[in-house]
């Protein structure tokens, strides 16, 4: 089956684009002639070593910008990646090829959208943020740092500032959203990927009523490696880590502060906005900066539990699954949908979201060493028992390609129009 993948990045700069790169390869794999195409790059070396065919278009990521002028012309309608997906779009039969989304926000634009709209090959997206509902991408309000309720494009919505850089940039991402909404992007998708529940129940009120879901977890890279060596546990377990992005919505700073009201050190494996701001606040805390994917492992196996503080409706982190199949136990932060795969109090513990009070509690029953080593093995026990390979997660996509295939083309069917709520639809 010829399958078409659409992202931003041709190279891992996240868990997005690691889904979208790793599934490639395992598409590959299993036979298929896959395609991958993205704004950003450089690609990923193991896909042309894979036979993936790479369409890049050598631009940029539009976040790491400072120019407004050339933040709002790619990023409002990015013309030169429609005109080039459409040519790629039309080299293939619509009728046996299925086009794959993971991500457009970041460099692609809505401009994909009528490119999409206008062939007849299934579209399915896989849901990663919240784009195709919010504004900002996450119902996020940045300047408190806190979750937003409002709904998008209200009045309420269009008058508040919930922008990291300034109210200019959220009035064009309410501009942007708009001419989105009207692009047949949503409305003419086949089928629509969520990652967790807490994605889907957040979505679903703004997206077609018709909308055909389905829940398809992210793979894991890991290897069972067994529960963490008996024969070490006469010494102390390691500390509490911090893995990602250091900023206000990943809740950084709120895991530095709960460090100290705890007595405990904060350690910090990544890099970002708030790391110069938080060295200096907490200079007792451990800045270890970017690992490779093999050094996080390194570092979560030998951690006393993974701190995931998230203070925003996150779909499924990447980083709370690979710690507990490493047999670390997980705290997190009750609004983020790491939760879904926390057994509170059995594999880790969950803390009210923004309430450093509320961790430092969390990370001092953690302290005790008898606790943390009875939520290591139920950590490990608990992700094994029913793991998230990349298998299990190529199975699933193949069975929705066969599905979204055999429907009647999307031309033939009446346009779907955007509701406010949604059927019942299961899990599957």
């Amino acid at each position: 089956m010829p399958i078409i993948v659409v992202a931003d990045h041709a190279h891992i700069n996240g868990g997005q684009a690691k889904v979208a790169i790793e599934s490639a390869l395992g598409l590959a794999a299993r036979g298929h002639a896959v395609t991958f195409f993205a704004a950003v790059g450089p690609a990923d070396p193991r896909m042309g070593a894979a036979g993936i065919e790479t369409i890049l278009l050598d631009q940029v990521d539009v976040t790491t910008t400072n120019s407004l002028a050339r933040f709002g012309v790619q990023w409002l309608w990015n013309q030169k990646a429609a005109a080039a997906l459409g040519e790629l779009l039309a080299r293939h039969d619509p009728d046996e090829t299925v086009v794959h989304v993971h991500a457009w926000a970041k460099a692609l634009s809505p401009s994909i959208g009528p490119v999409l709209a206008g062939s007849r090959a299934p579209v399915v997206f896989t849901m990663h943020e919240y784009y195709l509902a919010c504004p900002n991408g996450g119902f996020y309000d940045y300047p408190v740092s806190a979750a937003c309720h409002r709904a998008p494009v209200s009045m309420a919505c269009i008058s508040h500032n919930c922008d990291s850089r300034g109210y200019a940039r959220k009035l064009m991402r309410v501009g942007r959203h708009v001419l989105m909404r009207n692009t047949g992007m949503i409305d003419n998708l086949s089928a629509v990927i969520t990652i967790s529940r807490l994605q889907r129940e957040v979505l679903a009120p703004h997206m077609p009523a018709d909308t055909k879901w389905y829940d398809v977890g992210n793979p894991i890279d890991a290897e069972p490696l067994g529960h963490k060596d008996d024969a070490a546990h006469d010494a102390p377990l390691g500390g509490f880590v911090f893995v990602g992005r250091l900023s206000a919505e990943k809740g950084a700073g709120l895991f530095a502060e709960a460090a100290r009201l705890s007595g405990q050190r904060a350690i910090f494996v990544g890099d970002g906005p708030q790391r110069a701001e938080l060295e200096a606040a907490y200079p007792e805390a451990a800045f270890l900066g970017w690992h490779d994917p093999a050094g996080v492992k390194k570092q979560l196996r030998a951690a006393r539990a993974l701190v995931f503080p998230s203070v925003w409706y996150e779909g499924q982190p990447l980083t709370v699954l690979e710690s507990l199949a490493l047999g670390t136990p997980v705290i997190v932060s009750d609004i983020c949908a790491g939760r879904e795969a926390v057994a509170d109090g059995v594999s880790g513990l969950w803390f009210r979201s923004g309430d450093p009070a509320s961790l430092a509690a969390a990370m001092t029953r953690l302290a005790d060493e008898d606790t943390a080593r009875a939520m290591s093995r139920a950590a490990y026990d608990g992700f094994w028992a029913d793991p998230l390979t990349l298998d299990r997660h190529l199975d699933r996509l193949e069975r929705i390609y066969r599905e979204v295939a055999l429907r009647p083309a999307r031309h033939e069917t009446a346009s779907r129009q955007p509701a406010t709520s949604l059927q019942s639809a299961p899990l599957t």
